[in-house]
């Protein structure tokens, strides 16, 4: 555990792994990729079946002087985040995934990429209860003026602060699923690692919510992949990561993606020149691996107000002079 103090308030950030016994904590949102996996009967073998996937994709991906497929292992955990403001019960803020790899030619364990999965229960207010309630009653979509602001300088304060800088040693890269409201056209540029480049063909709400936090986004479909993946990072994301950080994340990121969106990222056909993701594709597998849609679409409203109740109304105005003077 490490604590940061800025200006009387603190981030504490914990590290736990992510293995076949991990239970959530209670500050854990349910909705988060891993956390969903470790629920029901079912449990531990979603654990242990999805790990295998991680394990079995990074090990395709890492082919060279590795001919059984069996070299690698990745070594997921979780980094949580909360806040801690002046006599107040802390507030859990922030949950990325960071990656180890274990090399078990050398016995090496290398560092990967902290980020991945991006857990955040402001980002559910934000989403799911600030953006619906703004549009509730208008004919025309608009988005609330300032939308995204506190999480933005939130998230950017914590990557700037010691403990993050203590926990890991590059800035996050952030992989999430490509939107199904968006067409994406593939370009004629290919990275050996990230695969070959998609463009969509317009911003997204998603990409200027990201570019608050500081990000920028480019989309990429790896070699044998069935759609592109959206890699939110900051500064030079081909140039700044190693050809196994950028393994880690893509072997993390497009198993989560195969469980919960198998119509795009399970589907039995790649993208095409011209690609349009959508959730109604039929022609897709299913993984062995059990989740319910439904109720993680359910528990992020529940998250969202959550946040509005513990973090918005009562402390959003302090925190929000806290990031004033620490800009200054």
């Amino acid at each position: 555990m490490q604590v940061t103090m800025a200006r009387d308030v603190a981030f504490t950030i914990r590290s736990l792994r992510f293995d076949d016994t991990y239970t959530p904590t209670e500050g854990t949102r349910l909705t988060t990729n891993f956390a969903n996996l470790a629920r029901g009967e079912r449990r531990q073998d979603n654990l242990r079946n999805a790990l295998q996937m991680i394990d079995n994709r990074f090990n395709d991906l890492a082919h060279w002087d590795n001919h059984k497929r069996d070299r690698y292992t990745v070594e997921l955990d979780i980094i949580s985040v909360e806040i801690n403001i002046p006599d107040e019960a802390a507030f859990p803020a922030i949950e990325i995934l960071r990656t180890t790899i274990l090399d078990r030619k050398t016995g090496k364990r290398i560092e990967g990429i902290a980020g991945n999965n991006l857990s955040s229960y402001v980002r559910d207010y934000d989403f799911s209860v600030l953006l619906p309630r703004h549009n509730e009653g208008r004919e025309e979509f608009s988005v609330p003026e300032g939308f995204g602001e506190l999480h933005g300088r939130l998230f950017k304060a914590f990557v700037a602060s010691d403990a993050f800088k203590a926990h890991c040693g590059k800035p996050p890269v952030i992989c999430l699923s490509v939107s199904d409201a968006k067409t994406y056209h593939r370009t004629a540029n290919r990275h050996p690692i990230l695969g070959v480049e998609f463009v969509p063909d317009e911003s997204s709400l998603t990409e200027q919510y990201f570019r608050k936090m500081g990000m920028q986004v480019r989309y990429f479909m790896p070699p044998k992949a069935a759609a592109p993946l959206a890699f939110y990072f900051v500064g030079d994301l081909l140039n700044d990561y190693s050809n196994l950080e950028l393994i880690g994340t893509i072997s993390t990121m497009e198993t989560f993606q195969r469980i919960y969106r198998p119509e795009i990222y399970n589907a039995n056909s790649m993208a095409g020149e011209c690609f349009r993701p959508s959730l109604g594709h039929q022609d897709f597998s299913l993984t062995r691996i059990v989740y319910d849609r439904e109720e993680r679409g359910r528990l992020a409203v529940e998250q969202g107000r959550f946040a509005e109740r513990y973090f918005i109304k009562p402390h959003s105005a302090f925190v929000g002079r806290w990031l004033d003077n620490l800009a200054a």
